[in-house]
């Protein structure tokens, strides 16, 4: 299985690589700016967390309007690639009311695909000052937290998913199990 990490400039990008990695799949990092033609065959993609402020300056994101849209692939957005997932939808995002960083206490509203298996809350490691503050048609929240609504999300049409949190640091719980969720998807297609 391939499933590449497209760079959006994040801190923890490498992280996600080498969680995929670690989980047996063939990876690579793809800098932003990829034509779609050179990952359309891929089984999988993470769009990572990123520098660019997706609330105030979405054009930093590269081509990752074009990945969503092109996509018949499943598709996991994280911090910065779920809110510019979210706003490239029809969503919005926006500057967060409080923003996050370090650890923050996740409620599932949905132990769907993503969070299959795992326990109604659990302590995630958060980085932002921007988040989701709408959901695009055809989505529904997975998870939220005191000070963000929309911890989580994914497309009823699609195998599109986000997640404002960091699932590929070590202090969050679980985060593996979400990534080999989202593997089982890729798998399935």
């Amino acid at each position: 299985m391939r499933v590449y990490v497209v760079d959006n400039g994040g801190q923890w990008t490498h992280r996600e690589w080498r969680v995929l990695t670690y989980l047996g799949v063939e990876s690579k990092i793809v800098p932003n700016t990829t034509p779609f033609d050179e990952i359309a065959d891929v089984d999988g993609l993470v769009l990572s967390g990123g520098a660019p402020r997706v609330g105030v300056d979405a054009s930093a994101m590269g081509r990752n309007g074009e990945y969503i849209d092109r996509a018949d692939f499943p598709v996991l957005g994280i911090c910065a690639g779920h809110q510019f997932m979210a706003l490239h939808l029809g969503g919005d995002a926006k500057p967060s009311k409080v923003p996050e960083f370090g650890k923050a206490r996740l409620v599932v509203d949905k132990h769907d695909t993503l969070f299959d298996g795992l326990p109604g809350t659990f302590d995630v490691w958060e980085s932002h000052n921007d988040e989701v503050a709408a959901l695009p048609p055809d989505f529904e929240r997975l998870a939220h937290s005191e000070n963000c609504g929309v911890q989580a999300m994914r497309s009823l049409k699609r195998p599109l998913f986000g997640v404002q949190f960091h699932p590929e640091v070590e202090h969050t719980q679980f985060g593996s199990e979400i990534f080999k969720n989202f593997l089982k998807v890729c798998e399935a297609r």
